[in-house]
């Protein structure tokens, strides 16, 4: 009755109050539907610091049997959040490879946050910014040789951070990109109570140059850009292993005929176990480098399962 009679003269009210009802419940279907189907979230607001005369067009194509993604401009971060009944309180941040001229998308990105949702895990796939590619498989070719030759100089450096510094171009994209993974760390932990997270229990894995950026997050970082634990999968660091006091622990993968990082991977263990931190440390028999998550018959296929459960082990998953 006094609803009735509160309303009984307002019919502008009413339209009012109602538009605001079904406005509502639009949203909140939206936001359930942009969740079923992964949220994609700006990293930054507006244009990203850095890059803002970048004037490349992002691709995405299919190359190697996977989904890939080159010349990115604007940062962003694909939310798999896992059932409310069988979330941890864990997340991690996925970076995957390429060289910083493309991005394995989907897998080292898209697979690996789908099998962290599946198992009570957050992920957040991370899309950061890449050289310039071009708009042609030929301009991708010709391009992406040259931007990765002096990578491999640099990694065979006795001196990576003196080296880098050689080559001006490839340094700027590497540090944009570790800027990315700086803020996707900070974006995450400023809204885990949005995302029913715990602000103490999120992660940054990095595959090939993912892993440079994870490593590039871990040795330099602030209180809320630091990463609760790391996971460098086929990756190393391209500057001197000067581990800090605040270390995160290390989940380390990598295969034994992967010529390059097998040969730098012993150089991280050393690093991080002289300075007293913990680390586990994988060196399968086989599986190449970029394996990834495909199933390729070899002793790294189950790569992921050991991550989990060294996540456990570690008390990341504790509920």
């Amino acid at each position: 009755m006094a609803f009735n009679k509160q309303f009984k003269n307002s019919p502008r009210k009413e339209e009012t109050e109602m538009k605001k009802s079904l406005s509502g419940l639009l949203l909140l279907f939206l936001t359930c539907s942009l969740f079923a189907q992964q949220a994609v979230v700006q990293l930054y607001d507006g244009i990203a610091p850095g890059s803002e005369n970048w004037t490349q067009k992002e691709v995405e194509y299919t190359q190697y049997g996977g989904n890939m993604v080159r010349n990115v401009v604007h940062p962003t971060l694909t939310v798999y959040l896992p059932e409310e009944s069988k979330a941890t309180g864990a997340a991690v941040i996925v970076a995957p490879g390429g060289g910083f001229c493309f991005l394995s998308w989907e897998y080292e990105g898209t697979l690996v946050g789908e099998w962290l949702q599946a198992h009570g895990i957050a992920a957040f796939v991370l899309k950061y910014r890449l050289a310039d590619m071009g708009q042609t498989e030929e301009e991708l070719q010709k391009k992406a040789q040259e931007f990765m030759q002096p990578i491999v100089t640099i990694a065979n450096s006795s001196n990576p951070k003196e080296e880098l510094h050689k080559h001006t171009n490839v340094a700027n994209v590497i540090e944009l990109a570790q800027q990315d993974g700086r803020q996707a760390i900070k974006y995450v932990r400023a809204n885990a109570s949005a995302y029913k997270v715990n602000p103490d229990r999120i992660g940054l894995m990095g595959f090939s140059a993912g892993a440079i950026l994870t490593m590039g997050v871990a040795l330099h970082h602030d209180a809320e850009s630091r990463p609760d634990f790391i996971a460098p999968i086929y990756g190393f660091a391209l500057d001197n292993l000067l581990v800090p006091e605040d270390a995160a622990p290390m989940f380390f993968a990598c295969a034994a005929d992967d010529e390059l990082i097998a040969s730098k991977a012993a150089e991280l263990y050393t690093a991080w176990k002289s300075a007293g931190k913990s680390i586990e440390f994988h060196v399968y028999s086989k599986g190449g480098h970029g394996f990834g998550m495909r199933k390729q018959g070899l002793p790294s296929d189950h790569w992921i399962e050991q991550f989990g459960e060294w996540m456990d082990a570690q008390g990341f998953l504790n509920h």
